[in-house]
């Protein structure tokens, strides 16, 4: 039977819901549209800077780089100053230093800007997931980063034509088509960290539209009994980056962001080998991709609500991959292909959601914030690993499908990884002293 402290908690969820996670989202697609419209770039910037395939996924690659070292100090900095403050910051400096790439001018100058934009974005992703580990209760994460990671869905959908809509001012005030998308859209993310600073409260207590009941209830709902919660990161650095779940996740997500950026950056250029030369169109039919993620996000969270364990689900997802790459490889079908691209979306980011949560209800509070980082910051190596292993592959054989061959390997290793993922859940499970009934389905986010 639900009391009164339950009903409050559904109703403050509900706000927290409505009124956090659009300011989330906004920052999110945007970091997301800054991050990946350098793919769809990719050909102009060959024609007119000479930049080769390899020296496009080393720049490409190179984001990843100064992200994944800065990842832990962001969190830990956020952690100390408030997620206001921090991820405001963050989405100014990157809309600077994204409008900043209308002036590459050659290789050093692509690489430069290249890791100054992973520099200036490190650590938002981790923050938006610490933040709902200060605000959601563990039986509504699966469900809310579900809908946080619908923003880089709609990034992908409407983010890839507006930027081939961009690239058609090719020519206007002297100006590249290339140059125009950057710089828009870099001032937009600049418009979007002001948006952050006037809406986003940091913790329950901070926001207005919060009765202290409902702020209270988030609270208590969303700490938790059993994540490891020490208040220093020195002399707890096993339970933040040393445990066997944390490192096995760690590496399913490396392999993920791997496939996913080696694919996701070179895809536009795969499709316009095909025969299309619009830039639109091109942008249009690589957002298309968007739209089956959408759809992975929002059902395998449902699906999770429904049989209660996430693990499961993982193994789907991992499992469907090397699949899909394998009957990529073997189709002489170009619409058969891209549908397999699109389908791959649909796994590799319908797991996301269902990973994290199994991340973020084995920690909480510094420990949260310095072990979400870390396990990004390892998995987000995989997307500098994945677009620069692609280049390299590509211009060693001067076939775009090449790289895939070495992506289905990959897979099947996240695939092997899994079940090991299991084993190290129910080792930890057992070792808990104190225990948490198993999350009922919720009605809060339906």
């Amino acid at each position: 039977m639900t009391n009164a402290k339950d009903l409050v908690h559904e109703l403050a969820t509900r706000k927290a819901v409505t009124r956090l996670l659009p300011v989330l989202g906004i920052a999110y697609f945007m970091s997301y549209v800054d991050r990946t419209n350098v793919a769809l770039a990719k050909t102009a910037l060959a024609a007119d800077i000479g930049l080769s395939a390899a020296a496009y996924g080393l720049g490409a690659g190179l984001f990843f780089v100064s992200y994944a070292l800065l990842e832990v100090p962001s969190n830990l900095v956020l952690y100390r100053v408030g997620a206001r403050l921090w991820i405001t910051r963050i989405a100014v400096t990157w809309g600077a230093v994204s409008a900043a790439m209308m002036f590459v001018a050659n290789e050093w100058s692509f690489y430069l800007l290249r890791l100054l934009l992973g520099a200036a974005e490190a650590g938002l992703f981790p923050a938006m997931m610490y933040m709902v580990t200060l605000w959601f209760s563990q039986k509504h994460r699966v469900a809310v980063v579900g809908l946080i990671y619908t923003a880089p869905c709609i990034a992908t959908i409407i983010g890839s034509p507006l930027g081939g809509a961009l690239m058609e001012l090719q020519g206007v005030g002297g100006l590249h088509g290339w140059q125009w998308m950057f710089l828009v859209e870099g001032l937009v993310t600049i418009l979007v960290g002001a948006v952050v600073w006037f809406f986003l409260p940091g913790r329950p207590a901070d926001a207005r539209w919060l009765t202290k009941d409902e702020a209270a209830a988030l609270t208590e709902h969303a700490v938790g009994q059993n994540a490891p919660s020490p208040t220093k990161v020195r002399g707890n650095l096993r339970l933040a980056f040393g445990r066997s779940t944390v490192l096995l996740l760690a590496g399913i997500y490396f392999i993920n962001q791997a496939i996913g950026g080696g694919i996701g950056f070179n895809f536009p250029a795969f499709i316009q080998s095909l025969g299309l030369d619009s830039p639109f169109l091109i942008g249009l039919v690589a957002g298309g991709g968007g739209i089956t993620a959408l759809a992975g996000v929002l059902f395998f969270p449902w699906l999770k609500g429904r049989i209660g364990n996430e693990v499961p689900l993982i193994a789907l997802c991992a499992g469907a991959v090397p699949f899909i790459l394998v009957g990529f490889l073997l189709s002489d079908s170009p619409v058969w292909s891209v549908g397999l691209v699109f389908l791959y979306n649909f796994f590799a980011f319908g797991t996301l959601p269902l990973f994290w949560s199994v991340a973020m209800s084995r920690m909480s509070g510094l420990m949260a914030a310095a072990g979400l980082a870390f396990i990004n910051m390892v998995g987000i190596t995989g997307g500098f690993a994945g677009p620069y292993g692609y280049g390299l592959v590509e211009d060693a054989t001067g076939s775009l499908l090449a790289p895939y061959y070495a992506f289905a390997v990959a897979a099947v290793v996240a695939v092997a990884l899994v079940p090991v993922l299991a084993r190290s859940i129910r080792r930890d499970a057992v070792g808990r002293h104190d225990s948490t009934p198993v999350d009922q389905p919720t009605e809060v986010l339906s």
